[in-house]
């Protein structure tokens, strides 16, 4: 084996990434303090075809170099939009047919383990603060909330390796 050269890699300019389809999935970060896991959300969201990234609230925006740093391009071909007020703009999107799930540890949460998305449906993922999570008033107003399983001695995964989990579940869902 030999690993492949970046050439070989068949990877989509910024104009084939916005002209293609994408899975019914966006991203919503509540108040995400580190503008490195802001920067690893593109990243990700670009790996796996994700419509669109909210940035809710004191969730830092590009262009900034510590966003860019993690993101290494992924603000130029993923479409963004900073969203002050969470709560209001997530129930415009549940009115828009979008099922909103919120990323956290809670009651009567479903395991990843056990959800399959839908090919039907239009999904925002909502993942939280470092430190707090996803705020309560999200929680309550959620569609439904995923948690994922976790089996160590550590109740919490930092969000970037969140997201990448659960995006490419979806995506191995929608895609697969």
């Amino acid at each position: 084996m030999r690993k492949l050269a970046n050439e070989e890699l068949d990877r989509k300019s910024i104009e084939e990434f916005k002209a293609a389809d994408k899975i019914q999935v966006s991203i919503f970060l509540d108040d995400v303090r580190s503008l490195n896991n802001v920067g690893s959300a593109f990243r990700t969201s670009d790996a796996f075809l994700i419509e669109k990234i909210y940035l809710g609230g004191i969730t830092g925006t590009p262009p900034h170099r510590e966003i860019q740093k993690t993101a290494l391009g992924a603000t130029e071909s993923v479409a963004w939009e900073h969203v002050p007020e969470s709560l209001p703009f997530l129930k415009k999107l549940q009115a828009e047919g979008y099922k909103i799930i919120s990323i956290e540890q809670a009651e009567n949460s479903t395991s990843l383990l056990d959800f399959t998305p839908d090919k039907n449906e239009k999904y925002c993922l909502v993942f939280g603060n470092e430190v707090f999570g996803v705020d309560q008033e999200i929680v309550s107003a959620s569609d439904m909330v995923i948690e994922i399983p976790q089996f160590g001695t550590k109740h919490s995964l930092n969000i970037s390796v969140s997201l990448g989990v659960v995006i490419w579940e979806f995506y191995k869902s929608l895609k697969g």
